[in-house]
């Protein structure tokens, strides 16, 4: 399965993947409004039918000796790793929190925004094969950092008439902070964390990645709670020159293009050579790639190498794009950033992989993706705050900019806006 090499104009550029029909949008529809109106019955019975899992109410909530007992299931360099990315990515959102602040004018008005975080989120974990620990620390850290009191977590429980969560899920939600974890999954959890259940208290917000029915649900309960975003597949490009090394850009391709058939791989060159050297190292690698078929796929339907003019063509290209992740494989890289406008995360160099960012370097990895970059930003500390705008008049700036306010107020056709001027300022001017 050869990587196409193509030119720009033969690509395309405008990707945006909607995954959903008819049919699933009203079985998400009908599971979100199905638990709004049953609570706990509905949640049980959702898991039964979807996950094969019969569970009581009572064994919704996992408890604190299940959660220990996991520690005993997962191997010392496990702990040792999550913990050592723990640090890191509670290191690098540390730096991302803000302070409230208030400014005294001197005509005695008194301006601010205070910052303060939500009150409870909920974090939803894929189970089965897309139970990632990694993803648990990038959505729990940063609302810890953010301050929020109650961390929610869900999670489906384990197929096969079981009720185990991966203990790796686990350990690494202890570890990064959660308040509580519910033994649920799919768009009944979601629903569940947006309307509260007797068991499930609502949340605030609600984070995390999920299947096609996830997704949805999600999006049906926005306006209800926040949410983060609506995820798209993965996606990746790599901007390089003919210096760059062309097994690190075939590998950090494939990267990518083993999370599902429907992700995005694309190199961008100026150098005919060195695209024809990754292209046939992306097949030497995807022989022993154990998701070989996966990324086969992904790179068939959405991979290719782009054949630019210049490395400044490569640039203007990637920022269409707006890539979840964009590489630089180029000389002096941190002179390219300049360039770059729209990019979920940036990696310079040879040694930044994409993988050291998915894991451990401390920048989330929950990012913009199908061109989102363009508008949206990574999972942060931001994501679990709120604002509120504080507003401290003086007489004396009521009386010197009352009859503005009430100019505008009526141009509006908003007597009654106007009048509430008005009768402070007669007030105040003995009238």
């Amino acid at each position: 399965m050869n990587l196409r090499i193509l030119r720009p104009n033969e690509f395309q550029l405008d990707r945006r993947i909607d995954n959903e029909n008819e049919e699933q949008q009203t079985a998400a529809r009908n599971i979100v409004e199905r638990v709004r109106s049953e609570g706990d019955r509905a949640v049980l019975a959702l898991t039964a039918e979807h996950d094969g899992v019969t569970l009581t109410a009572d064994r919704l909530r996992v408890t604190a000796e299940e959660i220990a007992g996991a520690y005993g299931a997962v191997d010392e360099a496990f702990l040792e790793a999550i913990r050592a990315a723990a640090v890191n990515i509670r290191a690098y959102h540390e730096k991302q929190k803000k302070q409230s602040w208030i400014d005294a004018q001197p005509n005695g008005t008194t301006l601010g925004q205070l910052i303060r975080p939500l009150a409870r989120v909920g974090v939803y974990v894929p189970g089965g094969k897309a139970a990632y620990p990694s993803s648990v620390l990038m959505n729990i850290i940063p609302a810890v950092v953010a301050g929020v009191k109650d961390i929610v977590m869900v999670t489906p429980p384990a197929t096969g008439g079981k009720e185990g969560i991966d203990p790796y899920i686990l350990v690494a939600a202890a570890e990064a902070g959660v308040s509580e974890v519910y033994r649920v999954g799919g768009a009944q959890a979601i629903a569940a964390l947006a309307y509260g259940t007797e068991t499930i208290p609502a949340v605030d917000k609600i984070v995390g990645p999920g299947n096609i029915y996830v997704a949805l649900a999600k999006r049906f309960v926005y306006g209800v709670v926040d949410i983060d975003s609506i995820a798209g597949p993965s996606e990746i490009v790599v901007i390089a020159d003919e210096g760059a090394n062309a097994a690190y850009a075939a590998a950090d391709l494939l990267s990518q293009a083993e999370h599902d058939e429907m992700a995005s791989a694309v190199l961008l060159t100026p150098s005919r050579a060195f695209a024809e050297a990754v292209q046939a190292e992306v097949e030497r690698q995807l022989e022993t790639l154990p998701r070989r078929d996966i990324a086969a796929e992904s790179i068939r339907r959405h991979g290719a190498i782009l054949l630019t003019s210049s490395l400044d063509e490569a640039a203007a290209i990637s920022n269409r794009l707006a890539p979840e992740h964009l590489e630089l494989l180029v000389a002096d890289p941190l002179g390219w950033v300049g360039r770059i406008e729209n990019a979920g995360a940036i990696f310079l160099g040879p040694y930044s992989a994409e993988s050291v960012g998915d894991y451990f370097a401390g920048p989330n990895h929950v990012l913009p993706t199908n061109g989102t970059a363009r508008f949206f930003s990574p999972l942060g500390v931001d994501t679990f705050l709120k604002r509120s705008s504080l507003i401290s008049y003086s007489r004396e700036a009521l009386l010197e900019n009352g009859d503005r306010i009430m100019t505008l107020a009526r141009r509006e056709g908003l007597e009654g806006h106007a009048r509430a001027i008005q009768v402070r300022l007669d007030a105040e001017r003995g009238e």
